[in-house]
């Protein structure tokens, strides 16, 4: 239970510090989870496909949970798009569990991409 309260407090600390750089809170986890893929595509802020924002979070996805040994980065597509490869049996959680889990992934990432300390 504690945990779980530690978590929600360095996830809200993580939102606030987005809203500053870019000016709006992302609104949940699919929203930070799209701003890591726009970063990790690096092809800027552009008008994205609805199936291409859906690409945007599986690589976001694909990248954080590439520092927990369960994705690394196969190859570039032609377009610049990176394509991962799955390296590690993902744990089965149920929903509640899952986004945790992926909450921690994400505030690993900025943690270690940019130094960001987050506590």
């Amino acid at each position: 239970m504690k945990r779980d309260l530690e978590l929600e407090k360095r996830w809200s600390k993580l939102l606030d510090g987005l809203k500053e750089t870019i000016g709006k809170k992302p609104a949940d986890l699919n929203g930070v989870l799209f701003l890591i893929g726009v970063q990790e595509l690096g092809q800027g802020t552009k008008v994205f496909s609805k199936e291409q924002k859906q690409d945007l979070i599986h690589i976001a996805i694909c990248k954080v949970l590439s520092f927990a040994g369960f994705y690394e980065i196969d190859f570039m597509d032609q377009d610049g798009w990176p394509h991962w490869k799955l390296i590690k049996e993902l744990p089965s959680f149920d929903i509640l569990e899952q986004e945790k889990f992926l909450k921690i992934q994400v505030l690993e990432y900025f943690e270690k991409e940019y130094q960001i300390e987050i506590n």
